[in-house]
């Protein structure tokens, strides 16, 4: 079935309240939205484990500068992605409201406030970044590689910053598949260009590291330059809307970014969280490092599966509330949306499982020690799946009713008062191995599980008014 039937089929559902109908349909309308998504996702998280593979035949050093300048630069394009994510929300919301001056406001402030982030991240960059790296890598070799990646890698987040709120509108607006051909266009071009200029094949110059920030700078803008035909293509129209959503575009912009700082400051903190946890790794001998440094793509790759599950669940749910939908019908949807996520769960360990035993193929010029290392991080790559999923559900829920800034509590009171600390204190004082540094991620998850399901339960995100 073609998702705009589903679609079709979901309205119709919801406007005559079957409840019944809709926990058929539910799990195919989240399927027919997640797998684009899904597949977005594994193409934007993939690109980062192909460079991982690409750069490791240079060895631990050339690793370790990738990952130093990733830690640094996923700072700001972790401020793109966080309200870029308040913009997939406020576009559901539109969406399911059949406003157009609402999607027309959303859309435009939305993206100027993508620029506006890029913008200021590459400034800081440019002026903080040199020093950063010298701070925090483990030889003059490291920071001079990492700087270089860096420096280029600029390119992609100004890209981002311009592509990554119209794959939110598309991604809210039910529109997934647009955003995934955008992808399918730019990771030939990460892949092949990354490989001849990090080898100088095919006639290209052999750069190294700094090939695949090049690689990446390439692909970026050949996605950017597809998202922004096919916006003028299919949303074109919207230029010619009178009005905005909240009088005029400063109060919109304001309106939004009220919206958004609640749900920004949501992802800046489990980025951020993210990345110093990163540069606390590098304080960890070489092979702890490369293997952590080489698993956490892995994580984000893999775990997509059941992120964009959930994400897409918290869409629908922003779409049904904006057309103020009967409680019993956002249950019976929600039970069964809940219940695939599961089953994404599960796939997810499965990929854990296999990346795991076949290590020795996939990094076969690694250090036995860090292989070791690797292969013995699946117990937790396994136990932490239901956990994350089930967490990411209530987290989607709860960001789609408009109740952002519980949410905005849960993460930063597991990240800062928890995670962040107890990293520091296991690497740096107690100096205990990889093993137990990476269980915390699957602790952060035990903590926020009851608070966040309480929350759920209690039920106060059925009645949100989407405003």
């Amino acid at each position: 079935m073609k998702p705009s039937l589903v679609y079709r089929r979901l309205a119709r559902i919801i406007l005559s309240q079957s409840s019944e109908k809709l926990t058929t349909l539910g799990a195919a309308g989240v399927f027919h939205l997640a797998w684009p998504m899904i597949l977005k996702a594994v193409f934007l998280h993939g690109t980062v484990v192909v460079d991982g593979l690409l750069v490791a035949p240079l060895g631990e050093i050339a690793i370790a500068a990738m990952g130093v300048a990733a830690a640094v630069g996923g700072i700001a394009m972790g401020f793109i992605f966080a309200f870029s994510h308040a913009m997939q929300i406020r576009s559901a919301q539109a969406f399911g409201a059949d406003n157009s001056v609402f999607k027309k406001s959303v859309l435009f402030t939305g993206t100027a406030i993508g620029i506006f982030l890029g913008l200021i991240g590459v400034i800081l960059i440019a002026i903080f970044g040199k020093i950063a790296i010298a701070s925090l890598a483990s030889d003059e070799h490291v920071a001079a590689e990492a700087w270089t990646y860096l420096s280029i890698f600029t390119v992609f987040i100004l890209g981002q910053s311009v592509s990554q709120p119209v794959v939110s509108y598309f991604n809210g607006c039910g529109r997934a598949k647009i955003p995934l051909i955008g992808y399918c266009i730019s990771v030939p071009i990460n892949i092949l260009s990354s490989y001849a200029l990090i080898f100088g094949v095919w006639g290209a110059p052999e750069l190294g590291v700094a090939g695949a920030a090049l690689g990446s700078a390439l692909a970026i803008i050949a996605q950017t330059i597809y998202l922004m035909a096919q916006l003028v293509r299919v949303e074109g129209h919207l230029r010619k809307v009178v009005g905005w959503h909240n009088g005029t575009f400063l109060q919109t912009l304001t309106s939004l970014t009220k919206f958004s700082i609640p749900i920004g400051a949501t992802f800046v903190s489990a980025n951020f969280a993210a990345h110093v946890c990163a540069l606390l790794y590098a304080k960890m001998t070489l092979p702890a490092f490369a293997a952590l440094t080489l698993i956490v793509p892995w994580n984000m790759l893999a775990g997509q599966i059941s992120m964009q599950w959930t994400q897409a669940t918290g869409i629908i749910v922003a779409q049904l509330l904006g057309n103020q939908t009967k409680d019993t019908v956002l249950v019976s949807f929600l039970t069964t949306a809940w219940r695939y996520a599961f089953v994404a769960a599960g796939i997810v360990a499965t990929i854990f499982l296999v990346m795991c035993f076949s290590v020795d193929e996939i990094y076969p010029r690694l250090e036995a020690e860090t292989r070791a290392i690797i292969f013995g991080f699946l117990p937790l790559l396994i136990l932490i799946q239901p956990l994350r999923a089930t967490n990411a559900i209530c987290g989607n829920v709860l960001r789609a009713s408009g109740d952002t800034v519980y949410v905005m509590y849960i993460f930063i009171w597991s990240q800062w008062a928890f995670r962040v600390p107890l990293t520091a204190l296991f690497v740096l004082y107690w100096d205990l191995s990889a093993f137990w540094v990476l269980s915390l991620w699957l602790a952060e998850e035990v903590v926020k599980f009851p608070v966040f399901h309480k929350r759920l339960l209690q039920g106060h995100w059925k009645q949100a008014l989407v405003e």
